[in-house]
């Protein structure tokens, strides 16, 4: 359940962010403005050596420029995570597991752990929250979720974002919305850690779907009744998974979604748009040279459902055209039929 109101009384905090792309250069920049203390987590020891010459990060968002007398550059996840108390991951889910799979299984230990990734880990097929709670032995009380709608590219603009911050515990939630609110992001709290997650998945899956279909050349009349599915596709799969009071229609469910499926600067929509006009899977991935989320999730949403049999035609078509390598004209075709 959703609960607005003005955030106030911002408390410093030592926060360790894990990850180095768009997204992650994103929150660096909100909690930079804010004046915490960040351990920034960077995977390349050149690429910290030119943040530390330019104040820059040199492959994502270029224009933003870093204050570095709060910044302290790690490429080592342990060292990074000592002195904080509250760990933002911001890493791909794909490549999660390897990040992660030699971090001593106590390091996250006590901290507040919040999820900025929007996909499914592979092989595991499970959201990044259950990966840390299953493998490093967390509780439920320990995550928070920060979630959109919002484009890493426009924060880097500064321009007006609302953002969702998420846990279990209204305090922590409240802890986290203060986290990120500033004059150029709104926050608002929800109690919903694992419907916003599992959301902020599945709108990468739509998305692409959206992207699809733009590339074959379907226009706005039919991607409005592909979206207006695609957000009951949501509803039906986030409410029986995990059951919770929630209004499908907030921002950080539809808004979510909206912006992923019709924005410019929507990599899944890009990578879809890609697929429908005949590029291949990896031809688009070389090409982007950015991850997809949508790409893995459609996987794992796929195989997380053979649990619970939901009709979900949408991500159905979108796995057959990825994995199944199903001509997407002929995919969009029988999907057509299933719309209303």
């Amino acid at each position: 359940m959703l609960k607005h109101g003005v955030i106030k009384h911002k408390t410093m905090s030592k926060i360790a962010v894990l990850g180095d792309g768009s997204w992650a250069t994103a929150i660096v920049k909100i909690l930079n403005d804010n004046n915490h203390n960040i351990n920034w987590n960077i995977r390349l020891e050149d690429d910290i050596e030119y943040i530390r010459k330019h104040r820059r990060n040199p492959n994502y968002l270029t224009g933003v420029e870093l204050h570095l007398d709060k910044i302290k550059l790690f490429n080592n996840i342990e060292q990074a995570l000592e002195g904080v108390d509250t760990v933002i991951i911001v890493i791909p889910s794909a490549y999660l597991h390897e990040a992660l799979q030699n971090v001593k299984r106590t390091a996250f230990n006590n901290l507040f752990i919040v999820s900025a990734v929007k996909g499914i880990v592979p092989d595991y097929y499970v959201t990044p929250l259950e990966y840390m709670k299953n493998v490093f032995d967390l509780k439920d009380d320990q995550f928070g979720v920060i979630s959109g709608p919002s484009h890493a590219e426009e924060i880097a603009l500064e321009r007006l974002t609302y953002l969702t911050a998420s846990a279990e515990n209204q305090e922590k939630a409240d802890y986290l919305a203060r986290l990120f609110a500033c004059h150029y992001t709104k926050t608002t709290t929800s109690d919903d850690i694992y419907g916003t997650e599992y959301a902020a998945i599945m709108k990468n899956i739509m998305a692409v779907a959206s992207g699809i279909a733009h590339g074959l050349g379907y226009g706005d009349n039919f991607q409005a009744v592909l979206i207006s599915n695609a957000i009951r596709e949501i509803k039906s799969f986030v409410d029986l998974v995990h059951p919770i009071t929630r209004d499908i229609k907030n921002s950080v469910y539809l808004g979510d979604l909206l912006v992923t499926a019709y924005s410019t600067f929507s990599r899944n929509r890009t990578f879809g748009n890609m697929i429908g006009k005949g590029y291949s899977v990896k031809a688009a991935q070389l090409e982007m040279n950015m991850v997809a989320e949508g790409y893995y999730a459609v996987k794992g949403i796929f195989e997380i459902n053979k649990k619970y049999n939901i009709k979900l035609p949408i991500t159905e078509a979108v796995y057959n055209i990825l994995y199944d390598r199903i001509s997407p004209r002929i995919e969009m075709n029988i999907l057509k039929d299933q719309l209303d």
